[in-house]
């Protein structure tokens, strides 16, 4: 079991820290609105009623002893920083802070965040990928240049081999994984078959 601190429980903020508990995490929410704290008391371990972007409250609850914090502070951009940068100065092993924008972003990662999320622009991705193909199931995009897609078999590769398709050389596109009902194969070879109805990665 891991220990989160999660710090602004707005939409954001609440569905993580949500998440984390049901997989049975301990979460410490802090959010400065009484409104938020009362709707979350129930869910999580423990929450605060205070200001997370003030050093002496972080330090007074003890956060270089949390595994891991979660910054989804709104769209007070200065407040976001402030508590990225002290969160990394009292020494939490890591960070994990929201961006409203990708300046935003950069400036977060610059003041010591170790990871940053955009999660409008990155829902909005997948939501467009979604609506281009018919096929594609899911869509995880790790860089600009490296993604994940799961999606159904298009009907032209349908009985012919991942050798015969060879779409590393014509698409530069690696397949990772193929899944037919309950069984996954993670380490296809060229003499497997797209068969129909099934999903591939």
């Amino acid at each position: 079991m891991k220990q989160f601190i999660v710090i602004g429980l707005g939409r954001f903020g609440f569905s993580v820290a949500k998440t984390l508990v049901q997989k049975g995490n301990e979460v410490l929410g802090i959010d400065i609105s009484e409104d938020r704290v009362d709707k979350i008391s129930g869910v999580v371990s423990h929450v605060v009623e205070a200001d997370g972007s003030e050093s002496e409250v972080l330090e007074s609850l003890g956060v270089s002893n949390f595994d891991v914090a979660i910054v989804s502070i709104g769209n007070d951009i200065h407040s976001s920083i402030m508590c990225t940068l002290i969160l990394k100065e009292l020494g939490v092993p890591k960070v994990v802070a929201k961006a409203v924008n990708n300046m935003h972003g950069k400036i977060l990662s610059k003041v010591g965040a170790d990871m940053v999320v955009h999660p409008e622009r990155d829902m909005g991705e997948r939501v467009a990928q979604h609506l281009i193909s018919t096929n594609m199931l899911d869509y995880i995009e790790f860089t600009p240049d490296h993604s994940i897609i799961e999606m159904l078999a298009p009907e032209t590769m349908l009985g012919r081999t991942l050798q015969d398709i060879n779409l590393r050389s014509r698409f530069n596109v690696n397949v990772m994984a193929i899944k037919r009902g309950e069984s996954i194969n993670l380490a296809p070879g060229g003499e497997d078959k797209i068969l129909e109805g099934l999903f591939w990665l």
